[in-house]
């Protein structure tokens, strides 16, 4: 299998599984997905635009362009945050479709006040997935913590298997 085809099918997951908690949460009430949690962010809403703009970023290093200007989660109705998550995973799979096996292993360098690194594109994608992948499984647990008990399956392999059918 190609790089190209493995870094194709994660972004196509991110989307999916980004999709499928938006799907989720859409119909619970701001009471719920506004409430209070121990966690790294203190609510499920705070923790979605953090996904969202931790895809921004990498999206901006991938395509190496600047990253977009948005207003601060406060400022944002959970409709647009939604929204925004989803338009930046829908932009992160564009981007990685468009890329060549060659585009994929180039070096791209960063320095920014947190860490300084060069490494392969196919690593930043990598990176960003699994940190959506982390929070996620935040939310998950917080939602059980506030009474949302009803995720459905969101596991990489999963998704591979619903694909296939």
């Amino acid at each position: 299998m190609s790089l190209k085809k493995i870094m194709s099918n994660y972004a196509d997951y991110n989307l999916w599984v980004n999709q499928q908690f938006v799907n989720w949460l859409s119909p619970k009430s701001d009471e719920l997905l506004y409430a209070e949690v121990s966690s790294s962010f203190s609510n499920i809403m705070k923790t979605l635009d953090h996904i969202w703009s931790t895809e921004e970023y990498w999206f901006s290093i991938i395509s190496e362009t600047s990253p977009i200007e948005k207003k601060a989660e406060n400022e944002l109705s959970k409709e647009e945050i939604f929204a925004g998550l989803l338009n930046s995973s829908v932009k992160l799979k564009d981007i990685i479709h468009s890329l060549s096996e060659e585009d994929l292993v180039k070096e791209v360098k960063i320095s920014n006040p947190w860490f300084e690194c060069e490494l392969p594109v196919s690593d930043y994608l990598l990176q960003v997935i699994n940190h959506g992948t982390y929070h996620r499984g935040q939310i998950v647990t917080m939602g059980r913590n506030i009474g949302i008990t009803d995720a459905s399956n969101t596991d990489y392999n999963f998704y591979n298997v619903v694909k296939q059918k």
